[in-house]
């Protein structure tokens, strides 16, 4: 198995609004939105450069960015548990040192994957039990 980092290209914006949407990649979200493909040209002609995806033996099998230096990654379900993830995360820290990654707490597969790659917990944000989030 190959795997590269490519930068974001406009040939791989489907396949990122795809990959969001995906209902076993959204619940990994702190956000859940259907992003439509109005919604993702928009998206991607503000922050398109801000994206790397990541290929697995030539084909998308991931995204890694970052806005504001918080990282946002997402796997396709048929590439987890390869290091795909790890892969994606390590080049691009390497790349950007000066990111974070905000994790939401029961989203165990993520919180494994960064503490992993050395990441560290230094907040916890706490909301009343009426908040929806």
């Amino acid at each position: 198995m190959k795997l590269e980092l490519v930068k974001n290209r406009p040939e791989f914006y489907e396949f990122m609004r795809l990959l969001r949407n995906h209902q076993e990649v959204q619940s990994g979200f702190i956000e859940w939105v259907d992003v439509t493909p109005e919604q993702q040209q928009v998206y991607m002609q503000k922050y398109a450069d801000h994206y790397w995806i990541g290929l697995c033996d030539g084909q998308p099998a991931g995204y890694i960015g970052e806005i504001d230096g918080d990282i946002r990654i997402a796997t396709h379900p048929d590439h987890q548990r390869k290091g795909v993830a790890s892969f994606m995360l390590s080049e691009f820290v390497r790349r950007f040192p000066q990111v974070f990654a905000k994790v939401k707490v029961d989203n165990e597969a993520s919180l494994r994957l960064f503490r992993k790659a050395g990441f560290q917990e230094r907040f916890l944000i706490l909301y009343p039990p009426d908040a929806s989030r």
